[in-house]
């Protein structure tokens, strides 16, 4: 790692709670670089000089560090197929079950267009279906700026170019530039603030346990080493339920230690089922 940059992590850590450490040091050194050119500093012990003089900074570093690229339907080809071939089994399930209890998790969420398509897509299932099972999806995320922003719903056009005419027109109410999601979508997901690599819980605490149908983890593992991937997935794994689904990114899998925890539904996209 960079000369000095252990010490600015070091200090993210004390002031903010928030430990790097298990992130890649070339995303590090790489997103961390730009506030220190931005801040005009030669060298890491002067930005850290820098951000104790000006206490703000933490918040800039922060946001480079935990970029947030997302929009809805990100990677649609995943969300057909789980609209498709998934939930459809899932809900047939839950119908016949003496508690049908729906529950999934979308982890690093950012902005909440993950969670809030999940909840579009389970919302044309139940009119289609005429069905109202009892639904909770949990959303989390370790930038509360962005939590923030997934509560309010409001969203350029960056973040909705993928959804179809059809369910924009109907879960949307367009302004200008803007689209501000409907209350009937906002109040089916559940924000709250959690760090997967917190040791001390395998889910978010506001779930109060797992026993997940479906969980998201899209495009977080990517940003860790091996270690921290590993302590992951047995949060993830432990989190689903029987049988339950994990959904991961374009460029992930399991990791070597719990490939056979694990069976690839299909090949088409990197959804899992709990072994």
């Amino acid at each position: 790692m960079v000369k000095g940059l252990e010490k600015i992590l070091k200090h993210l850590n004390e002031k903010r709670g928030f430990d790097f450490s298990g992130y890649r040091v070339p995303m590090i050194e790489r997103r961390a670089g730009k506030r220190l050119l931005a801040s005009k500093c030669k060298d890491y012990d002067e930005y850290l000089h820098f951000i104790r003089e000006h206490p703000d900074e933490l918040d800039n570093l922060m946001d480079v560090l935990t970029i947030n690229v997302s929009r809805f339907f990100r990677n649609s080809l995943s969300f057909e197929y789980i609209a498709e071939r998934i939930l459809p089994v899932i809900v047939h399930e839950k119908k016949k079950s003496a508690d049908p209890c729906l529950r999934i998790w979308s982890t690093g969420c950012s902005m909440g267009e993950e969670p809030y398509t999940i909840a579009i897509l389970i919302n044309e299932i139940f009119e289609k279906e005429d069905l109202s099972l009892n639904l909770n999806i949990f959303a989390t995320d370790i930038d509360s700026k962005a939590l923030k922003k997934a509560k309010e719903a409001v969203y350029s056009f960056e973040s909705i170019k993928d959804v179809k005419y059809r369910l924009l027109t109907k879960y949307f109410k367009i302004k200008g530039e803007s689209f501000r999601l409907i209350p009937k979508i906002k109040g089916m997901v559940a924000f709250a603030f959690y760090n997967m690599l917190e040791k001390k819980s395998y889910a978010p605490p506001e779930s109060i346990y797992g026993d997940f149908d479906m969980v998201f983890c899209r495009n977080v593992l990517i940003y860790f080493n091996t270690e921290y991937q590993d302590l992951i997935f047995d949060k993830l794994y432990r989190a689903l339920a029987k049988h339950g689904y994990l959904i991961l990114g374009e460029a992930e899998k399991p990791s070597i230690k719990f490939q056979t925890h694990f069976k690839k539904v299909t090949e088409c996209c990197h959804i899992y089922q709990k072994r």
